[in-house]
């Protein structure tokens, strides 16, 4: 096992090179000028091209992307161009609102989704089975900014949640009531595919051989549908939760924007727009890694749910 996670973390170190050339490459087209950023509205020509000059904008894309890894490598993710600030300490700062964020969504939509599952596939083709399947589809298919206005629509004609900001940690009496709006639409993008997923590898289970097996000997429906059937259907939505970590970082960066949480995703956001590369490709390269590592981390989990994946 040892081997195929060595074999893993290499593969991933070619891909997440690859998403460092691509975002690299796409923040070169981008509008946003730093230099000029820089030199402020009152800048002269000369002046911005000093600055480029000073922050090697001049040199040719490949020169500066290599000069990028060559400083990533060492460490140093470099400072803001904007306010100076180190791009590391700014993401990490940024890191924990966000993974609190894509926790509390997951908290409620996890569970949601496998009890929803669960029910459709005990009720497969009735009323409930039917009702499951279009929150699910609609889950699926609604934009998550279109449901956040929705809900800063609705939390300011009611006052009921804050609707921007962080007051502190989500486990705190002042930190709670801010998370939830922002987590109820980002949970959104995991409750509908994990229902879907529930319903159909657990339909399929209930009419396995092990589960016909545990019927006849007298086990109680709970504990077939929970202690037989679910343990084997649980492989593929675990499988499923670690691809749709990608949908929720990139949900995220949407979430983050509309109910304005310093996570990450907002300062991707305010960095782009300003010009701000080194920021920018920081925050690239802090969600592939995530991205990637909990990727690696369903491939070992999925293993030690499932001896047979061992031999692969």
């Amino acid at each position: 096992m040892a081997g195929r996670l060595a074999h893993r973390l290499l593969i991933s170190l070619f891909v997440l090179l690859g998403v460092l050339l691509v975002g690299f490459l796409m923040l070169q087209v981008m509008p946003a000028d730093p230099a000029a950023a820089i030199a402020g509205a009152q800048g002269t020509e000369a002046e911005i091209e000093a600055i480029r000059r000073h922050l090697g904008l001049d040199k040719p894309v490949m020169v500066q992307f290599a000069l990028y890894l060559s400083r990533v490598v060492q460490g140093d993710l470099g400072q803001s161009i904007i306010n100076s600030a180190s791009v590391f300490e700014q993401i990490i700062g940024a890191a924990g609102p966000t993974l609190e964020l894509m926790c509390a969504a997951m908290i409620w939509s996890l569970p949601l989704g496998l009890c929803l599952g669960i029910v459709a596939a005990l009720r497969r083709g009735g009323m409930l089975d039917r009702v499951v399947m279009a929150v699910s589809v609609m889950g699926v298919s609604i934009p998550v900014f279109w449901v956040g206005l929705l809900l800063v629509q609705f939390a300011a004609k009611t006052r009921a949640f804050p609707i921007q900001g962080r007051a502190g940690p989500i486990f705190t009496p002042d930190g709670f009531p801010h998370v939830i709006l922002p987590a109820t639409a980002l949970g959104l993008i995991l409750l509908g595919p994990v229902a879907r997923m529930t319903r159909t590898t657990l339909s399929e289970a209930l009419n396995a051989d092990h589960v016909r097996t545990a019927r006849a000997k007298g086990a109680g429906p709970v504990r077939v549908v929970l202690g037989h059937a679910l343990r084997t259907a649980l492989l593929p939505i675990i499988t499923l939760v670690g691809l749709q970590v990608g949908s929720l970082m990139g949900g995220a960066v949407v979430t983050e924007t509309i109910f304005s949480w310093p996570g990450v995703g907002r300062l991707a956001v305010n960095a782009i727009t300003t010009g701000d590369y080194p920021m920018a490709q920081g925050a690239i390269l802090f969600l592939a890694t995530a991205f990637i590592l909990v990727n690696v981390a369903v491939d070992v989990l999925s293993e030690l749910a499932d001896p047979r994946l061992r031999g692969r």
